[in-house]
């Protein structure tokens, strides 16, 4: 089974900001991003692969095939055409807030907004907590 590129690393976190959002604007909101969702989780932030900012992580195994790995419970990625939410994990209480998120495009495991301003943060709040809750019930710390 081949190894999944996206994993942890040491790279600077404020260095990518930095170097990676393309405008200011964007700039100026992945740092208020990144001070939310430290704050919100209780996780310090850390990279995935190239361009991933998580917070927190856990370890998954696939239902329908063999693949395994780790992934942050939530992050984000500011990313060229919007920046990329990663706070969604399906389900009726999810997607009843996103009817209050606000403006945002929906992608696959993804939340795609243009500006922080688009968005609810108390229903940001809501979601990230949830999606964290679900993925330490579906998948428990297993001992080392």
């Amino acid at each position: 089974m081949a190894e999944l590129k996206t994993q942890v690393n040491d790279a600077d976190v404020v260095e990518f900001i930095n170097r990676f959002a393309d405008t200011d604007q964007k700039k100026q909101d992945s740092f208020e991003l990144l001070r939310l969702m430290q704050e919100w989780t209780g996780y310090a932030p850390k990279m995935w692969g190239a361009s991933i900012i998580g917070f927190g992580q856990y370890h998954y195994k696939s239902d329908r095939s063999r693949q395994e790995g780790d992934w942050p419970l939530v992050g984000f990625s500011p990313r060229k055409a919007a920046i990329s939410l990663y706070v969604y994990s399906s389900g009726e209480t999810q997607d009843e807030l996103l009817k209050n998120l606000g403006k945002f495009k929906m992608g696959k495991g993804c939340i795609y907004i243009k500006k922080l301003s688009d968005i609810q943060p108390d229903v940001l709040k809501k979601m990230i907590h949830l999606t964290i809750q679900h993925l330490q019930e579906k998948y428990p710390a297993q001992p080392k």
